[in-house]
């Protein structure tokens, strides 16, 4: 969840972790800090218990200078956000970022106290820096320290760790943790994710499950456990720049729905042929694969789990292949039966999140054939997977994800019309349909959606001073009401709650009051006669009723004190649609009630922590 990064060469380190941290700043803001190594040898650290431009500031009045540093920007786990828990964190002779959580802490707090250590913080992190320096004063050797002290730790971890005996030298190693590792001709560079290194450098390194390595001014070397040192191969990395910048925009949410059309849009015409027919043979998997599966099992959390379900309607309706969907922090204690030849689609954004690789792992050990849908390339889940297929909507920097979830959904159509195909319950003909619609259709649409603006932010100012808002639907709407909802409440902080339609008279109509606004969303015409009862009753209590429907809902006007006409979109694709508009009507609530729309409170982008 937090982020770090560390930079040794030859330009001014300060400045180069700070602009870092900025980029970084998406994976946590609940505190923040440096260490430099000063021109005369001493590592000096700033900390802040606030966001990253708190810490610029102290950084500029403390004057700092130096070629080599390491930096972080916290989503507390242990301990509170302060200054006092704030990394870095030092002992004797280390100085320590690190991402993470470190399961057997107490256990280690007690024995270092045990050995003459003193404590200053709450954190975990800090049991890692005392217990290299620990190692350190035994061994009188770094690569030993390191993996001595990592073979004592519980749980996961990225770390970058400075010695103040060595002035040339920055280390790191992971374990479930992300790490980026990037080489230039000005020094090297070690971050947690791309962004933070993209304005330096395309020649990068990902380092395996507990590799060490050193970073110098001149380059980088993997380091073995006897501490012999090899000069590491780098791949290039291509991505532009700009994509990790606002470019105008207010925020970063706000920018990257405005990408989402044409994110959906490359994301399917991968998978189309000449033919205009589904195929995946770019991600290496031909239809021998697809008319093998028996069953599927979907393992996601948040936003992915959300995506899993509008597919799992639709690969159960097209392909009749049985599907379940799993939150991960569940799948892991508790999987479902397998059935037959089973399929796991873990789904992550990030690729790195920690519950999702869990299941992964135990997907793989189960002897589950494993295809995750990624976006980040060459991240943990794409490396572990039998195949990975990836959305390629590329960087997403606000922590409430938009077109990481439609990718995710597009992709998900995509296979649903690939198994159809493949298995005989779908001709060419609807394919190339399908694939037509999707690719093209979808798109329009969503871009119609985000045009209109002006009108959704009139429905936002309707609806943004309540505190409970309940979205309802049917069949697809149903499973796009969890997304909608969702990011309404993480970024406005209203409660609002998604619920089946024809569940209200179960007990979630007690919960509607004169005023409660209602969000009736109503995209299925096979629904339209259940929905317009299901509206009258939310009505007939007083709720404040928004309608959100499609062109041929009947008399709109009756059903709706707000209402929102979609373009025509096919029932199949119709929560693309839909969720578009949410993610509009959160972006405009949360700027009505002034909420910080890219950072909302107590998230983090990616959850790599249990």
């Amino acid at each position: 969840m937090c982020g770090i990064i560390g930079y040794i060469g030859k330009k001014d380190a300060e400045k180069i972790i700070i602009e870092g941290l900025h980029a970084l700043e998406y994976r946590g803001y609940d505190s923040a800090g440096l260490a430099i190594r000063a021109d005369d040898g001493s590592i000096i650290s700033v900390k802040c218990g606030g966001r990253v431009s708190e810490l610029e500031e102290k950084a500029t009045v403390a004057g700092l200078s130096g070629k080599s540093g390491i930096g972080h920007t916290r989503w507390a786990t242990h301990g509170a956000p302060t200054e006092a828990n704030a990394h870095p964190h030092s002992s004797h002779h280390v100085t320590v970022v690190h991402n993470g959580i470190i399961d057997n802490c107490l256990d280690i707090r007690r024995a270092l106290e045990e050995n003459g250590y003193s404590f200053i913080s709450e954190t975990d992190t800090e049991c890692i820096a005392h217990l290299i320096d620990r190692e350190y004063v035994r061994t009188h050797d770094a690569a030993k320290a390191i993996y001595s002290a990592c073979s004592l730790l519980r749980g996961s971890y990225a770390i970058a760790v400075m010695f103040s005996d060595i002035p040339d030298k920055i280390w790191a190693i992971r374990k479930d943790n992300p790490l980026i590792l990037a080489t230039a001709e000005d020094g090297s560079y070690t971050a947690s994710d791309i962004p933070a290194i993209l304005p330096h450098s395309r020649e990068i390194i990902r380092p395996e499950e507990g590799e060490l390595f050193c970073t110098t001014a001149e380059g980088i070397y993997s380091v073995s456990g006897d501490g012999t040192m090899q000069k590491a191969k780098t791949e290039h990395f291509d991505l532009d720049v700009g994509a990790a910048k606002k470019d105008g925009y207010d925020y970063f949410m706000l920018k990257e729905i405005h990408e989402e059309p044409d994110a959906v849009r490359r994301v399917c015409m991968r998978r189309i042929n000449e033919a205009g027919l589904p195929d995946f043979s770019a991600d290496g998997i031909g239809d021998e694969l697809w008319k093998s599966i028996d069953s599927i099992q979907i393992i996601g959390c948040g936003s992915a789990t959300h995506a899993g379900f509008v597919g799992r309607s639709l690969i159960e309706k097209l392909a009749g292949i049985p599907v379940t969907v799993n939150t991960a922090s569940e799948y892991r204690y508790d999987p479902p039966a397998t059935v037959g030849r089973t399929l796991a689609l873990p789904i992550s954004q990030s690729g790195e999140t920690a519950d999702t690789l869990a299941g992964l792992r135990l997907a793989k050990a189960n002897g589950l054939i494993t295809a995750s849908i990624v976006n980040a390339v060459g991240s943990a889940a794409a490396r572990e997977s039998d195949y990975v297929m990836y959305t390629g909507a590329g960087p997403e920097i606000a922590v409430a994800t938009t077109k990481g979830y439609t990718t995710q959904v597009a992709l998900l159509c995509m296979i649903a019309i690939k198994l159809a195909l493949v298995r005989g319950r779908a001709d060419e003909d609807f394919a190339r349909k399908f694939c037509r619609d999707i690719a093209h259709g979808a798109p329009e649409a969503m871009a119609d959606i985000i045009s209109r603006r002006d009108e959704i932010r009139d429905i936002a100012k309707s609806i943004y001073t309540h505190e409970d808002i309940y979205f309802i639907g049917r069949g697809p709407d149903y499973h796009a009401g969890h997304e909608c909802s969702l990011k309404l409440k993480e970024i406005s902080y209203i409660h609002s709650e998604s619920y089946a339609a024809g569940e209200l008279k179960h007990g979630t109509l007690s919960l509607v009051e004169d005023g409660t606004p209602v969000i009736a969303l109503a995209t299925g015409q096979r629904y339209y006669d259940k929905m317009t009862g299901n509206i009258r009753e939310v009505r007939a209590r007083g709720g404040y009723s928004v309608l959100v429907c499609g062109r041929d809902f009947p008399e709109p006007a009756s059903y709706g004190e707000k209402i929102f006409i979609l373009p025509g979109i096919s029932e199949y694709f119709s929560p693309l649609a839909t969720v578009v508009f949410s993610q509009i009507l959160a972006y405009e609530t949360a700027i009505l009630r002034g909420c910080d729309v890219d950072h909302p409170r107590n998230l983090a982008k990616s959850v790599t922590v249990e």
